[in-house]
């Protein structure tokens, strides 16, 4: 049966979703979201789901409200799962409550997923409590968007002892102040504006109201933006947590898998960047391939794990086919800290790892080991560089090259992120080459580019794509770059 969800998507941090507004999103076979819930939350996004984008920026609405309404009831009654995603929480200024009716006009189900509201959350990135004991008690929201229509009672507004918090309010920010002032509200009155706030764009002035609007003009704030005024402007120095965070201000785009994007995306944040994650790349698992091979499995004296997915596909075929890992006799050799990481969680210790994510490398490690006729079995990636192969041959071995699984063009449906992206790291070659297929090469060339290591270094001199090559490769050399650079 169909039924509509109207979605509270939070201030624009993906990271401040509600658990609930994920489980939800999965489900929606249509989406419709607007402007301020920000592209970052269409990656929870059922793949198949037919998504709308409605617009809603100030003086220029994509659809209007009765468009909207009415589009809900028509996918609704398509027998659509909809999901309404709306910025902050539907019913704070974001005219949920009109859509709920319209939907109840028409006998149409539907449940509301509350979110982070801005005029909360925004401040709170900004540094500034919207109360505090004996400071501010109360506070008061009002949405400033057009003062002259809404009966703003300012002689009340201007004698309330809390905190006053306008939405959708900047182009009347002068005449909000004005309005305070001249019913009595002291000029040296601490005020301020957000904008953007919790996301990488976010920028603040700081004032009071006789001359924050000035201020906010002179640091070219605009929307979407917060203003707020009381004592509690005071402690957004102090209390200012998230600008003060190494990485603040970046958008880093990783290109890598979903499940390999995670460590280095939380640790990125952990810093205070913005993530943009676009999958450009698919792991298309071919453990069948494996299985002529495992028959052999005591034969071979080496088992040569190149990457996280190869460790991963391999041990998993290993579950499937019933064998006991401690019944292989062969030596686990593995290059980089992460697949090292992947074959240890697996309770097997390498015998040999090479330190850097290199193929040259890795033989260098394995070489002085090497006799003549040595078994290896190499599980590794359709795509990958033959160098291995061709290096243990030539050293006299016999080699079985499985190809385990494929690396293909990953799905998103985010891909508008990019425009705000500063920053591109690169992993693989793979990762270039389906980037410029899913963004351009343009798009590319405009950002800074960061570089794991020598082989992705040179998919992007072929490419002609200025980059910087990390020291070390693995998520913490990316991190140490990215640091350097800010610095």
């Amino acid at each position: 049966m169909s039924k509509v969800y109207l979605i509270g998507g939070g201030p624009g941090n993906e990271d401040l979703i509600t658990l609930k507004a994920i489980k939800v999103l999965k489900k929606c076979t249509a989406i419709m979201y607007d402007r301020l819930s920000g592209e970052g939350i269409l990656k929870y996004v059922n793949k198949d789901a037919v998504i709308y984008y409605c617009g809603k920026e100030p003086g220029s609405h994509y659809k209007t409200q009765d468009e909207i309404n009415e589009m809900l009831i028509t996918l609704a009654k398509q027998g659509h799962t909809v999901g309404r995603v709306k910025g902050g929480d539907p019913y704070i200024f974001g005219r949920g409550g009109e859509e709920a009716l319209a939907l109840l006009k028409e006998n149409i189900g539907f449940e509301v997923v509350p979110g982070i509201t801005s005029p909360i959350s925004v401040l709170n990135y900004g540094g500034i409590p919207v109360t505090h004991r004996k400071i501010a008690q109360s506070f008061h929201i009002f949405t400033g968007k057009s003062v002259d229509k809404l009966n703003l009672d300012f002689s009340v507004i201007a004698k309330l002892k809390g905190t006053l918090i306008f939405m959708m309010s900047f182009e009347n920010l002068e005449r909000i102040t004005s309005e305070l002032i001249n019913n009595g509200m002291d000029e040296k009155t601490p005020a301020a504006v957000v904008m953007w706030g919790t996301t990488a764009k976010q920028k603040k002035a700081v004032g009071n109201i006789g001359n924050i609007g000035v201020l906010a003009r002179e640091r070219g704030l605009g929307n979407p933006a917060i203003i707020v005024v009381g004592e509690v402007v005071n402690f957004q120095d102090k209390l200012n947590w998230f600008e003060k965070k190494p990485l603040f201000g970046r958008n880093i785009c990783i290109t890598r898998t979903k499940e390999q994007s995670e460590e280095l995306s939380e640790k990125l944040k952990e810093l205070g960047a913005e993530v943009t994650e676009i999958n450009s790349i698919k792991i298309k698992e071919a453990k069948k391939s494996i299985e002529p091979f495992l028959e052999r499995l005591e034969q071979y004296q080496y088992i040569v794990i190149t990457s996280v997915n190869a460790a991963n596909n391999f041990f998993d075929a290993l579950m499937e086919n019933n064998i006991d890992t401690r019944t292989i006799k062969g030596r686990f050799v593995t290059i980089g800290p992460a697949s090292d990481k992947a074959v240890r969680m697996r309770g097997i210790v390498p015998f040999l790892s090479a330190n850097e994510f290199v193929s040259e490398k890795l033989f260098e490690v394995m070489e002085p080991f090497l006799k003549e006729g040595d078994k290896v079995l190499l599980p590794r990636s359709k795509n990958g560089r033959p160098y291995m192969v061709e290096a243990l041959t030539d050293a006299g071995c016999e080699v079985d090259d499985c190809h385990i699984y494929e690396t293909v063009l990953g799905e998103n449906n985010n891909l508008g992120q990019f425009k705000e992206v500063d920053t591109v790291i690169f992993t693989s070659p793979s990762t270039v080459k389906n980037m410029i297929t899913l963004v351009g090469l343009e798009a590319i060339r405009e950002k800074k580019v960061i570089s794991i290591g020598p082989i992705t270094s040179k998919e992007l001199q072929r490419q002609e794509i200025s980059f910087v090559q990390c020291e070390e490769s693995c998520n913490d050399g990316i991190v140490k770059q990215l640091l350097k650079s800010t610095n």
